[in-house]
């Protein structure tokens, strides 16, 4: 089945609805709705987002789209060696006797973040959609307990806020980082599922561009913005340098060099 997402131009935020999974009991699910002031809802399904909640997982899902998040998962274990790593640590200025501590503006699924907290930066995560920083700290509480040492150490390093980027405390961070919701692609099925259950999830229009005029107001060492490879930098800012993959680029804005840069 084919699933055309949102445009843009006309997108609003779906309703969430939480229920919990058929046959476990409905006690964290019920927790979670009430903490979210969400609707609850013990029926099999709803044409709304659904945020499953079991004993010991959770997910969103919507129209045969199912997002989780686990960073003790096969794919996030292989990604923590993958080349993309390196560029994401050297753009916000990872050294082996620097590890930034990094606000990251749109928290998503966090997997940049835990990225960066493996490699020893202490992260920041905020999220808008509360039913999406709901999950994140669930995964994250999830991953503090796996078998696995190094994602314990990452998890520890890594806290969500809910609500509004601009509305929030930046701490110590001396890093921004922003991943904003990719312009557009002409063909449908070339979005993927998760960047579409995003979409569903998110009400936000401008593509980044009010969050990187509130970075740039920021007292920070840098601000790193996540870009399709071929796509025009954010705002039309002149970035102070550029690190490529095969498909994005992290655009490196440059506020305050530290000592060696």
């Amino acid at each position: 089945m084919q699933i055309t997402p949102p445009q843009l131009s006309d997108r609003t935020a779906r309703q969430v609805v939480v229920r919990p999974v058929l046959g476990e009991s409905p006690l964290r699910a019920q927790a979670a709705a009430a903490q979210l002031t969400l609707p609850y809802n013990p029926a099999l399904k709803s044409d709304d987002i659904e945020l499953i909640v079991g004993e010991a997982n959770a997910w969103l899902e919507t129209a045969g789209l199912k997002v989780a998040i686990r960073y003790d998962s096969a794919a996030m274990l292989h990604r923590r060696h993958g080349g993309q790593n390196e560029l994401l640590g050297r753009a916000v200025g990872v050294k082996n006797d620097r590890h930034p501590i990094v606000f990251d503006a749109t928290g998503g699924l966090g997997r940049d973040a835990f990225v960066l907290a493996d490699l020893g930066c202490r992260v920041t995560l905020c999220e808008q959609t509360p039913a999406l920083a709901w999950l994140l700290q669930d995964a994250i509480l999830c991953a503090q307990v796996s078998r696995h040492e190094a994602v314990r150490d990452a998890a520890g390093r890594m806290t969500v806020h809910a609500g509004n980027s601009e509305a929030q405390s930046l701490g110590a961070a001396t890093v921004i980082y922003i991943d904003p919701m990719f312009p557009e692609r002409k063909k449908a099925a070339a979005v993927k599922k998760e960047a579409m259950m995003l979409q569903y999830l998110s009400a936000s229009n401008d593509g980044g561009e009010s969050l990187m005029d509130w970075a740039s107001q920021q007292a920070v060492d840098r601000i790193v913005v996540k870009r399709p490879v071929k796509a025009p930098v954010l705002g039309e800012r002149k970035a102070s340098f550029s690190l490529s993959g095969k498909s994005v680029r992290f655009d490196v804005f440059v506020r305050h060099a530290q000592a060696g840069e």
